[in-house]
């Protein structure tokens, strides 16, 4: 492995905003650079198909795989997939959901039922919300959907045994009057 020079620590620098969890390495800068950041369209949302054959159509997102900017609408852009048989599985051709581009997709304004872009708002008491934008768009409130309410697990109601116990959480170690509990430097 070749040390790094300073115009490559200049340019790591400059790509910091890259989420450190892909494989840049793997997938080149380019690619990389092109993933969106903050996602505005979430799974369970109202879109309506902007481009491709099911265009003008509405669905709802089933999945988002935000490694590759592209959603998966349910029952749109339906493709014919040959699988093999094989142990514990039948074969033969299939109709499956193939993802789209995120920007061949908008979410639909919920008041005009027609494609709009989506902005981000904060209302008076701080809550953050999604609001329409665009032409011919309400600037109604995009509610967040029902289906990402509901976890999938639900949080634990007793310790495990990596827990920390209560009483070890609560136990007061410092004492900013005294100086108590700092450590000798």
């Amino acid at each position: 492995m070749r040390s790094l020079s300073m115009y490559d620590i200049s340019r790591l620098n400059s790509r910091i905003h890259i989420v450190e969890s892909l494989n840049w390495h793997i997938m080149g800068w380019k690619a990389a650079q092109k993933l969106i950041h903050h996602w505005k369209i979430l799974r369970g949302d109202n879109v309506m198909i902007i481009r491709g054959k099911d265009r003008g159509e509405t669905g709802t997102i089933k999945r988002v795989i935000r490694s590759q900017n592209r959603v998966i609408v349910e029952g749109k852009n339906l493709v014919k997939k040959h699988i093999k048989q094989g142990q514990g599985h039948e074969g033969g051709i299939f109709t499956v959901e193939a993802p789209l581009h995120v920007s061949n997709v908008q979410v639909v304004d919920p008041v005009t039922g027609k494609p709009c872009k989506v902005g981000i708002m904060y209302q008076e008491d701080g809550t953050k919300v999604r609001v329409s934008r665009g032409i011919g768009a309400s600037g109604s409130i995009i509610p967040r959907p029902e289906i990402l309410k509901i976890r999938t697990t639900p949080r634990p109601t007793i310790a495990g045994p990596k827990d920390t116990p209560l009483e070890l959480v609560q136990e007061k170690t410092y004492d900013a009057k005294n100086g108590k509990g700092m450590p000798d430097l």
